[in-house]
């Protein structure tokens, strides 16, 4: 759906944002619009924070959709993999 495909996209940039925060100390959001409190800011942050959220459900429906012999493989492996599957 091109609605997952635009939510992981501001996923991604959010997390890239909060790379830059965390390693720099750099917000590039508030650099381009306008500083942490500017109501473009604000607005980026929640859909941001709104795509995480459908990142979520795209998790969930995935589980649906595996087959059944892929369940079974999981013994041993990574747990923090199998959530990134």
């Amino acid at each position: 759906m091109v609605i997952d495909k635009i939510a992981l996209t501001l996923a991604i940039i959010g997390a890239l944002n909060w790379g830059s925060v965390g390693l720099f100390g750099f917000d590039c959001v508030a650099f381009l619009f306008g500083g942490q409190i500017g109501m473009l800011s604000r607005v980026i942050y929640t859909l941001v924070g709104l795509a995480g959220i459908w990142c979520i459900t795209m998790r969930e429906r995935a589980d649906g959709k595996r087959r059944p012999d892929v369940k079974n493989k999981r013994r041993g492996a990574c747990p923090l993999l199998l959530f990134l599957r």
